[in-house]
């Protein structure tokens, strides 16, 4: 690795790193700027403002915002993100109850999602123009156009409703089997796997198509390569930094459909602690899923991009 890519890398990281302290910025000013506080909510409208301001107090909601970010983030890069202004909890071991789901929920996702998208965006990017490539670019184009909450709400309809082979509700808890937890969790990763599987697939399909129509592929094509060869030795080592922001791309769009699909399935995970806390205003919790998600994106991105400078053979053998 020379020292040009190693500029590029540490480039990256700094690019990732000052995104994401304004990313923590608007999300603080995003969500100080909401109407209605936890104090409100919880005493309700017929309020007194003695007793609002009392709480606001005891909350720490009476603080101005400058000095109430420079503490929050101060405690995000301690691990401690403050407490539950509605449940009284340390906000870690609110989330650190639902991480865990979440987590399990996107990597039986992927784990699905990227060898199917990726295995059919090369074979569709191998046998193009055939039956079977159109086959696929249709149903891909069909799949994007339908929006998470159509497809899980079909979901719900066929699975649960008709056929009854599913539970509507995906509950999760620690003494569940692993048959029971593949039968609660098949309709929210079915859901999420329909739109990302078609749109890694289609990113994967136009990145192999514009390495196999680079000259050096015809060159090999030309001194007698099998076309399993062309394509495993020649087309996909150059077109790995592409397919790696497929994935990224497709990966992090995981990320906003999964608040949808835990809503609509009632599934215990931080996205749906997300949606509840919003409602409450318990503004804490909200910012720090938000931070999960930020992060989780711009780790994703950044992934993506070592991956497209590592492997890009003109950048290094400069």
């Amino acid at each position: 690795m020379n020292l040009f890519i190693l500029r590029l890398l540490a480039r990256r990281l700094g690019m990732a790193v000052l995104s994401l302290l304004a990313v923590s910025v608007i999300v603080f000013a995003i969500t100080a700027v909401l109407p209605g506080d936890a104090a409100q909510e919880q005493l309700g409208q017929d309020a007194t403002p003695e007793a609002l301001a009392a709480l606001r107090a005891q909350m720490g909601l009476d603080v101005p915002a400058p000095v109430r970010y420079v503490k929050w983030l101060g405690g995000m890069l301690q691990g401690t993100a403050g407490t539950s202004l509605v449940t009284g909890m340390a906000v870690t071991e609110t989330i650190g109850g639902r991480l865990p789901h979440s987590l399990l929920l996107a990597g039986l996702t992927a784990l699905i999602s990227v060898p199917v998208a990726l295995g059919l965006g090369i074979l569709a990017a191998v046998y193009r123009g055939t039956w079977f490539d159109r086959a696929v670019s249709i149903g891909s184009v069909a799949v994007v156009s339908i929006p998470e909450f159509l497809v899980a709400t079909l979901a719900v309809l066929l699975f649960a409703v008709q056929l009854r082979w599913l539970p509507a509700l995906a509950y999760v808890s620690e003494g569940d089997s692993w048959q029971t937890l593949l039968r609660s969790m098949a309709m929210p990763v079915l859901s999420l796997c329909c739109v990302i599987v078609a749109q890694m697939l289609r990113m994967t399909r136009a990145a192999v198509i514009d390495q196999l129509n680079a000259p050096y592929v015809e060159m090999v094509r030309l001194k007698g390569a099998s076309p399993s060869r062309m394509v495993l030795f020649h087309a996909l080592p150059n077109a790995i930094g592409p397919i790696a922001n497929a994935v990224a791309l497709s990966l992090s769009y995981l990320l906003g459909g999964v608040i949808i699909v835990e809503t609509i399935f009632n599934y215990p995970g931080i996205a749906k602690l997300m949606v509840d806390s919003v409602s409450q205003r318990d503004m804490p919790v909200v910012q720090v899923c938000a931070m999960i998600f930020c992060v989780a994106y711009l780790l994703l991105v950044t992934l993506a991009d070592v991956c497209g400078i590592v492997a890009n053979p003109r950048l290094r053998h400069r």
